[in-house]
């Protein structure tokens, strides 16, 4: 088991412990069904000889060790540009399945309130880092861009007179 350790969001970080750690601290396995692990596996690099042994981050990830291929004690590093990507790639997850919960919940009449349905989101990954509002006002954008009104209705002031 060969690990290393990159520096993402605060909040994407907990959404990745929460989804493939159940919450726990400390290294964790992406599983190799998902785009994430083969996003992983073609960042592989090998450390160049002016890098730190040593890697500092907010997550632990077990590097993905395949029959051919990559060997992970050789090909163990990811790059600050490579912890961009990935995180470009949680955040693309994160936003997928919160907006899928609660456009789903959209369509069935509002079954929740989408409050409710962000805070059981963060409860269900553990995530305390970024606010319920920041993610309801995220999906409100989302859905404005995806779903265009036809017609707006136009604002016009009524002018009140003393008479």
């Amino acid at each position: 088991m060969i690990t290393t350790s990159i520096n993402i969001e605060p909040y994407l970080a907990e959404y990745l412990c929460g989804k493939y750690n159940q919450g726990l601290s400390g290294p964790f396995k992406i599983p190799d069904k998902t785009d994430l692990y083969h996003a992983i596996w073609d960042l592989m690099t090998t450390r160049r000889k002016d890098n730190p042994q040593i890697d500092t981050g907010n997550i632990t990830l077990i590097l993905p060790n395949r029959r051919i291929g990559k060997n992970p004690l050789y090909f163990n590093y990811l790059s600050q540009r490579s912890a961009k990507i990935i995180e470009k790639d949680v955040r693309r997850m994160f936003n997928r399945e919160l907006h899928l919960i609660m456009d789903e919940n959209d369509l069935n009449n509002h079954e929740y309130s989408n409050i409710d349905l962000v805070y059981r989101f963060l409860n269900a990954y553990h995530i305390t880092s970024i606010s319920a509002d920041a993610l309801l006002k995220n999906f409100y954008r989302w859905r404005d861009s995806v779903r265009k009104r036809g017609k707006r209705r136009k604002y016009t002031k009524k002018v009140k007179t003393n008479e």
